[in-house]
C-alpha cells in the first residue's frame, strides 16, 4: 500500500487515514507532497490521485482518493483492527460524527487551520467559529457519556482519527473548552488524542520536516 499525504504540519485530511493505517498495524509506503505550491502540488499528487488532492491510497491497482473512503476501506479490509466498534448503534453515531466533520465546521477550518509548526497562541474567535466549537464540545460530551470513553466510541476508532486535527487546533489557538459548556470530559479527551503514540509519531515528523 502507498499513501499520498500532504505536508504534515498542515494536512488534516492526510492525518486521518494515516492514523487509521497506523492503528491497524498495516505496512505502507508514505509519499509526502509539499502543499501550497499551486499547480505543482496538484500535478505531483495527480500522478496517483485522480482528484489531484491528498490524501490518496493506492492498494495494488486500486486508488482511493478521499479520507473517509480510505478509512472505511481499511475498516473493511482489516476487520481485526476494530477501526469501528462492534455495536451497530455506536458505529452509526461514529459515522454521523465523521460525516459532520467531513462536511461541516467551515468557520473553524478557515479561521484555525492546523499548524503543528506554530507555537500556541490565543486567538479571538469569530461568533461562527465559537458556534462550531460549542457544537464539537456538545458532540464529544454526548458520545463520551454514551460510550464511557476513553475515546468517542469507547475504544479508539475512525471517529477519533477525524477529530484529532480538531484537538490540535484547540491547542494551537488557545481554545479553552470550559468556555463552551465543557465540564471536563471534552478537554480531557482532546488532550488524550494528542497523547496517542500514533499522533506523536506524526507530530515528531512534522516538526522535523
Amino acid at each position: 500500500m502507498e499513501l499520498v499525504i500532504g505536508t504534515k504540519q498542515w494536512s488534516t485530511w492526510s492525518l486521518r487515514p494515516w492514523l487509521a493505517l497506523k492503528r491497524a498495524g498495516v505496512d505502507f509506503a508514505e509519499i509526502e507532497v509539499a502543499l501550497r505550491r499551486g499547480e505543482a502540488t496538484a500535478d505531483e499528487i495527480g500522478r496517483i490521485s485522480p482528484s489531484r488532492l491528498a490524501p490518496a491510497l493506492r492498494d495494488g491497482d486500486l486508488v482511493i482518493w478521499d479520507s473517509l473512503a480510505i478509512c472505511e476501506y481499511l475498516a473493511e479490509k482489516f476487520p481485526e483492527a476494530k477501526l469501528w466498534p462492534d455495536d451497530p448503534a455506536l458505529r452509526a453515531l461514529g459515522r454521523s460524527a465523521c460525516a459532520e466533520m467531513h462536511s461541516g465546521f467551515q468557520a473553524l477550518r478557515s479561521e484555525c487551520p492546523m499548524a503543528l509548526d506554530e507555537p500556541p497562541r490565543v486567538l479571538e474567535l469569530s461568533e461562527a467559529t465559537q458556534k462550531n466549537v460549542r457544537r464539537i464540545v456538545a458532540l464529544w460530551t454526548a458520545l463520551l457519556a454514551r460510550s464511557h470513553g476513553p475515546f468517542l466510541l469507547g475504544a479508539w476508532s475512525i471517529a477519533d482519527a477525524f477529530y484529532t486535527p480538531v484537538a490540535t487546533r484547540f491547542r494551537t489557538y488557545g481554545v479553552k473548552l470550559a468556555d463552551y459548556g465543557d465540564a471536563g470530559a471534552a478537554q480531557a479527551y482532546a488532550e488524550r488524542l494528542l497523547e496517542t503514540p500514533e499522533f506523536l509519531e506524526w507530530e515528531r515528523a512534522a516538526l522535523v520536516g
